[in-house]
């Protein structure tokens, strides 16, 4: 790829020279960018009012259309361009001689380039060969384009595609579905909230005290406070603080930035949906979450087994299975590990199957085997409950299960797409895990959480049991179109 557009010529600075002459020759005649244009219909719409018209066919209807041209052709008294809409609709517009007279025509041929937006009035009609078309009575640039589109005879590469989403969108199909499909999947997730009678809102993404998760913050400066904030890794400290408030049932669909790796399945800014419930716990979220998912599929594709990208299937109808992170662990070693395992044994477990883990956390052992003995055969939709206590400071301990918390992840295709907990609500055991938090910032751990004196404060106002769940909502498209996550989100960052 070079520095500027995939597949550019070399004779790209001449075809630029050539097209800002236009420009300037349109300017003197009237103008190459003009305000506003006296449109009266959408391509859409004049697709849908003639649907199927009759071969070389009159309507007597006159419409004012605009759209990007995609297709020329030039002959001598009659000359075709297909023109796009944003949507993708297309409609041939018909530019002859006996209707716009010969000077326009010329200046058409002259001044109308691919890829520029045009405006066209005149009457629908079809042509000889049966195309829905305007036949054009008068003409006029909307938008004149200095570059043109790249060579399209070869696929755009995805790298192109995300460096260049504008172009992505104008020349493929898919591209624009996508951005639709994301559009209905955050509808129905709302549609789904308001049905169950939560409040969305929104909690400040700069933070003085970055807390919600374990990840590395991006920092920066406030010049007017002179103060140093982070970029908020989540929201579930200020969401918890509105339910102690009374908003017992709230969601947050926003952006979060975690200072980590870039791959396939993350990104560095993302979108994230977190909903507490009041009264709830953790088995309550997971049925939320499985209605969530399942509502976004049947409103958005009509079904809960999805096609994805690639010609597989996936299937989200159905009760979802859960299972045990030990006791899935335990089976697919060979040998029994609990909470009271020893380290010395998890090393060995590790060493045999070349795994390095560095890190004083016994939960994080247990995580990292668990990631390579089971994580690998999860593809249909699977929640995973119970995990090490000493990973999930913000969680409440099983009510019957010893050295385990309440917390579940749930894995859709082989990849994390969600989480959920019965939320600790005692204050004095969180700060207990603050200062454990705490001790291990200072040993150097850069992902430990801090001691947030705010936030205890709140819980010490009393927050009732509950629920909580959080979900990244470029995987959930991740796995209802098979696409990578670079694909599912517009602009995502690239290096």
């Amino acid at each position: 790829m070079t520095d500027n557009l995939e597949n550019e010529s070399e004779d790209l600075p001449e075809q630029i020279a050539i097209r800002m002459a236009k420009r300037e020759k349109l300017n003197d005649l009237s103008d190459a960018y003009p305000v506003s244009l006296p449109l009266t219909h959408t391509i859409s719409e004049v697709r849908a009012e003639f649907p199927d018209l009759e071969i070389d066919a009159v309507t007597g209807k006159k419409v004012a259309i605009a759209g990007r041209v995609v297709f020329a052709r030039n002959t001598g008294k009659l000359c075709f361009a297909t023109l796009q809409a944003g949507d993708g609709e297309r409609i041939q517009a018909m530019v002859s001689l006996d209707k716009v007279g010969e000077e326009n025509l010329e200046l058409y041929k002259e001044l109308v380039d691919l890829g520029d937006h045009l405006f066209v009035d005149g009457e629908v009609i079809t042509s000889k060969r049966g195309e829905l078309s305007i036949l054009v009575e008068s003409w006029k640039m909307a938008a004149k384009t200095i570059r043109p589109l790249p060579n399209l005879h070869n696929e755009l590469s995805e790298e192109f595609r995300v460096r260049h989403r504008y172009i992505d969108l104008i020349v493929r199909d898919r591209a624009r579905e996508v951005v639709k499909i994301r559009s209905q999947v955050m509808q129905s997730l709302r549609n789904t909230f308001a049905n169950d009678l939560y409040l969305e809102v929104e909690t400040p993404m700069l933070q003085s005290m970055h807390g919600g998760a374990s990840a590395r913050p991006f920092k920066t400066h406030m010049n007017a406070f002179d103060m140093e904030l982070f970029l908020r890794i989540a929201p579930e400290l200020y969401l918890k603080r509105a339910v102690v408030g009374g908003i017992e049932r709230v969601f947050e669909i926003n952006r979060n930035f975690r200072n980590e790796g870039a791959d396939s399945t993350h990104s560095p800014e993302f979108a994230m949906l977190e909903a507490y419930q009041a009264y709830g716990d953790y088995s309550t979220m997971a049925e939320l979450t499985q209605k969530l998912i399942q509502n976004a599929a049947q409103d958005v594709f009509g079904t809960q087994v999805v096609a994805l990208d690639g010609g597989e299937e996936n299937d989200l109808s159905g009760e979802w299975d859960r299972v045990s992170m030990f006791e899935s662990l335990s089976s697919a070693a060979g040998q029994e590990i609990t909470p009271e395992t020893p380290m010395a044994e998890l090393k060995k477990i590790a060493d045999k199957v070349d795994i390095e883990i560095d890190h004083p956390l016994h939960g994080k052992y247990v995580e990292e085997l668990w990631e390579h003995f089971v994580k690998p055969g999860l593809k249909k939709p699977t929640f995973v409950m119970d995990f090490p206590v000493d990973t999930s400071p913000l969680t409440r301990d099983h009510r019957d299960k010893k050295g385990v918390v309440e917390k579940w992840d749930l894995y859709i295709r082989g990849y994390e797409q969600a989480t959920g907990y019965s939320e600790l609500v005692d204050p004095v055991i969180q700060r207990e895990r603050f200062v454990a938090q705490a001790a291990l910032a200072k040993t150097g751990d850069p992902e430990a959480m801090k001691l947030d004196e705010e936030f205890l404060k709140a819980l010490e106002f009393g927050m009732p049991p509950s629920g909580g769940m959080g979900m990244g909502i470029d995987r959930l498209l991740m796995s209802l179109t098979g696409l990578g996550i670079r694909e599912t989100i517009l602009f995502p960052l690239v290096k």
